[in-house]
């Protein structure tokens, strides 16, 4: 079953972060329980190369994969979709113009204005060089999340969702933080943006897109998912494999 199609029935998938590129990294992350990975190529070190490498191994083992791009970069959604990932998320769309930017290059027309040029994919059981029932079916089973990060996003909110192709939201709790508070504490867990947060997921339900965000820890990622969001990638693999050998350690020690 697709990404879209779970996450549409209403079911909670924990993902990976992955800022590794190592093949060897992500053959161990796909044998873990959790359900998805996306590759962070903001702030992350991973490239066009890494995605399409490490999108193979995922796929292999029939778990998701999804992309963040840096910034503006929406040339970077197509590629990655031709990859063969499910999802891709964009920062900063803090505008209706922003969202509509995103989604024409995550959708075939007429949603979008997305090239034809797939590396993977199923194009040749809907008939050759793939048929009108395939593009539709691609559109929507590639999730477009538009990152909702600042108070310019937030007060657009309403009509981010409105724009066809944008399948969800992503908030980014850190960087959502710190507009919040006007640049006075950097905080996912801070109790001033439950308030927000709670609207955002409860507006992306309203409005029948999927609502997605980043959690740090178990406790946030309990606590998001008590607020209605259903696609939550926990921490990132660099902080597993320190989680992994302190958890050692404390065994011997304790």
């Amino acid at each position: 079953m697709s990404l879209a199609s779970r996450l549409k029935s209403g079911e909670i998938i924990y993902s990976g972060w992955s800022h590794l590129t190592d093949p060897f990294a992500m053959e161990a992350l796909a044998r873990t329980p959790l359900d998805a990975v996306l590759f962070d190529m903001q702030h992350g070190p991973h490239d066009t190369a890494s995605v399409a490498a490490l999108t193979g191994i995922l796929r292999s083992a029939q778990k998701h994969a999804l992309v963040r791009i840096p910034v503006g970069r929406f040339d970077m959604a197509s590629r990655a979709l031709d990859f063969g990932v499910e999802g891709v998320v964009a920062p900063m769309i803090n505008s209706v113009h922003d969202a509509k930017l995103f989604a024409a290059a995550m959708k075939y027309p007429p949603l979008g204005e997305r090239s034809w040029g797939q590396m993977r994919g199923r194009p040749a059981s809907y008939g050759a060089g793939g048929s009108g029932g395939y593009l539709r079916e691609v559109n929507e089973e590639t999730l477009a999340f538009a990152m909702i990060e600042t108070r310019a996003a937030y007060e657009a909110l309403d009509y981010i969702l409105e724009v066809d192709g944008i399948d969800g939201v992503f908030v980014g709790p850190s960087d959502f933080s710190i507009a919040w508070s006007d640049g006075q504490e950097v905080d996912a867990a801070s109790e001033a943006i439950i308030e927000p947060l709670t609207r955002i997921a409860a507006k992306a339900k309203a409005a029948g897109k999927l609502c997605a965000i980043y959690a740090a820890t178990p406790a946030l990622a309990k606590r998001f998912a008590g607020l209605g969001y259903t696609y939550i990638p926990l921490s990132v693999d660099t902080a597993y494999l320190t989680l992994g050998v302190q958890t050692f350690l404390d065994a011997i020690e304790g």
